[in-house]
């Protein structure tokens, strides 16, 4: 069979494993090969070459191979998911019947949080001790040692739910229930048997550098960071955002909805409606005490920052408002505005214009407004005009009393470099993020950024007349930017808001699908589309009808009583 590889020919025999494929070409790498890509499909390394006649409609034309490592995004991801099944088979092996609950939560920092419940016994604790831990550590040691293979099969899909059920993962007992599909894929390492959401790696040996700790409520399983897959990631979790989501996972499980599988339930049951509702009200809860907070502690200026299609835009109104009801009047400023000449404006290393680093912003217009409306000046504050590249003065005039606070939304946020002449003790910095806290089954968890790319492309359609395949081409390059200029900062946020609604996904399934199904199939774009088409499958879809107008949902789908574009 012929290949294109690296834009040359490559004749494989059939039969020949793309295992053997990738270790022929591991030494033009630098990090570990871990999956493999025939022209849009993407192929785990056990898989075998198969011969021309095995192409669908007679295709027999040569397909580019591509190799991924451990450093891209969705290598790491197949590590990740290895290092999980190991990870939970060592863990039934060493602890048994001791274990009442365990589940995959979240990532966090460079580690995967598990929560683990065992069950009380006499003289014994109920969580992990040292010793247990560390035996778990050598028996995932071990198996990497061993190198054993992963194994995939495809499985009809009610023996898929007759064994989950007789192993008591009754999670995806319900998750398959709502499967259209006849077979399932399901994996075994050894003994032990799961079902995942992506890719696997060919064996345990390519699962080698990890550690674990204990972590309140559970263990903390430490990967590799993608940048550096050659050594563990750094084991410390950051605290603001590991409380954010332990609160927001015992909301979900207190309203009884903390998988896929248990939303569906909720919507084939009509609670739809009541999911919905309950959402808005914690959100609105939470906003209430962030506003009460900010009065107490008599702020002067709210900054707001979050990554891309964190509904930052929405939540600077809902806090508007939230100040207002204990007695604060609230400007909104947005910091888009205060660009510098189109111009002047920096570029990155490809030439382009770098609108997301802090010198893309007049910063010291910026601190001489804030500073000078502090004192209780007035004000003509700048509104940017995008299309011509220039800051404008319409006459937007401002002047602050006592009982004013003003709220400031931009990307750059928390970094003190953009508000370096503003009193520390009249800031009040607060990060937003889509922290999803759903997950599709115990073991298999929702990136936040699946979360934020579906409502970014979902928004982009609306307002902006974008493809799903232009956000998709576009937003690698929007992580790499809040890599840099967002993330750094969050834990140094007074409060983090998270602004992830347990329904959305359901939601913006509806919005979503038609996009990403109106990509070529020979687009590059494609074979993220294809992932995310297979995600937004696990959902049910529920109707948009009873989201309220003020929901940060709406800033994405359309219909909110805010300017929110």
């Amino acid at each position: 069979m012929t290949f294109i590889y690296k834009n040359a020919p490559l004749e494989v025999e059939e039969g020949t494993s793309f295992l053997q494929l990738a270790q022929r070409f591991q030494s033009e790498y630098d990090a570990q090969i871990i999956l493999a890509k025939v022209g849009q499909k993407f192929v785990e390394l056990n898989k075998t070459v198969p011969g021309d006649s095995t192409f669908p409609h007679g295709d027999q034309s040569p397909k580019e191979l591509t190799f991924y490592t451990t450093k891209d995004r969705d290598g790491h991801r197949t590590y990740e998911r290895g290092a999980t099944m190991m990870f939970l088979r060592a863990m039934t092996h060493v602890l048994g019947r001791r274990i009442a609950s365990l589940r995959l939560e979240y990532a966090i920092g460079d580690g995967l949080y598990f929560s683990l419940e065992l069950k009380a016994q006499p003289g014994e604790e109920n969580e992990i001790s040292e010793e247990k831990l560390a035996e778990v550590k050598a028996t995932m040691e071990r198996y990497a040692r061993d190198n054993e293979k992963f194994f995939k099969t495809k499985m009809n899909l009610q023996d898929a739910i007759d064994l989950f059920r007789h192993h008591g993962m009754h999670d995806k007992e319900r998750l398959l229930h709502y499967r259209r599909t006849s077979v399932v894929n399901v994996y075994r390492l050894g003994n032990y048997y799961d079902y995942y959401y992506g890719y696997m790696p060919p064996s345990t040996g390519y699962v080698n550098i990890f550690d674990m700790r204990k972590v309140e409520g559970g263990v903390l399983l430490i990967l590799p960071h993608h940048a550096h897959p050659d050594m563990p990631g750094n084991p410390e979790i950051p605290v603001q955002l590991f409380s954010v989501r332990r609160r927001t996972d015992e909301w979900c499980e207190g309203i009884g909805v903390p998988t896929v599988a248990a939303l569906n339930d909720a919507i084939t049951r009509g609670e739809g409606r009541n999911i919905i509702l309950a959402s808005e009200a914690y959100q609105e809860h939470n906003i209430g005490e962030i506003a009460r907070q900010i009065k107490e502690e008599n702020r002067r200026i709210v900054m707001i920052a979050g990554p891309s299609s964190s509904g930052k835009t929405s939540f600077s109104h809902r806090l508007s408002i939230q100040l207002a009801n204990v007695g604060l009047h609230a400007h909104p400023i947005a910091c888009d505005n205060y660009y510098v000449e189109r111009g002047k404006t920096p570029k990155d290393e490809n030439g382009e214009y770098d609108f997301e680093c802090l010198e893309a912003l007049n910063i010291e217009l910026f601190n001489e407004q804030m500073t000078a409306l502090l004192r209780g000046e007035k004000v003509d504050l700048p509104t940017f005009n995008f299309r011509s590249g220039l800051p404008e003065y319409n006459g937007n005039y401002l002047r602050i009393g006592k009982d004013e606070v003003l709220v400031i939304e931009g990307i750059h946020g928390l970094n003190d470099r953009l508000s370096y002449a503003i009193r520390p003790e009249d800031k009040f910095k607060i990060y937003i993020s889509a922290i999803t806290s759903l997950n599709i089954d115990e073991h298999n968890r929702i990136p936040t950024t699946d979360n934020r790319e579906i409502r970014r492309m979902v928004r982009d359609a609306r307002t902006r007349g974008f493809s799903a395949a232009s956000t998709i081409s576009r937003w690698q390059s929007v992580r790499h930017g809040e890599e840099k200029h967002i993330f750094p900062f969050q834990e140094d946020a007074n409060v983090m808001f998270n602004s992830a609604s347990l329904y959305e996904l359901a939601v913006l399934k509806t919005f979503a699908e038609p996009l990403l199904f109106a990509i070529p199939t020979d687009a590059p774009e494609y074979p993220e589309a294809k992932r995310l088409l297979k995600f937004l499958e696990y959902f049910l879809g529920l109707s948009c009808e009873d989201v309220p107008r003020n929901s940060l949902v709406r800033e994405f789908i359309g219909g909110s009583i805010f300017p929110v574009g």
